[in-house]
């Protein structure tokens, strides 16, 4: 099973909403600063600065729209390897 890794630099973040309103399934604004972040299901790192999470492929597309909405390039999606 392929699963990737969700890279959000919560520092370049403006929480302008868009990456969740495209992917509500693994973005949200999170109530520690209101910038974006992985969901909790998720979520394997977060702080004020940086959010990581790891999906399943069936959420791949989502989270790549995701990150090309992003006005200011904050999100990145990278297919894990060897696995």
């Amino acid at each position: 099973m392929t699963r990737y890794k969700v890279i959000i630099d919560r520092s370049t973040c403006i929480a302008c909403g868009a990456a969740p309103a495209a992917c509500s399934e693994v973005f949200e604004l999170g109530d520690d600063n209101g910038k974006n972040r992985v969901v909790a299901k998720y979520s394997v790192k977060l702080t004020p600065e940086i959010s990581i999470g790891i999906i399943p492929e069936e959420l791949y597309e989502c989270a790549k729209s995701g990150a090309e909405v992003c006005p200011v390039s904050a999100i990145r999606v990278e297919k894990i390897e060897g696995e």
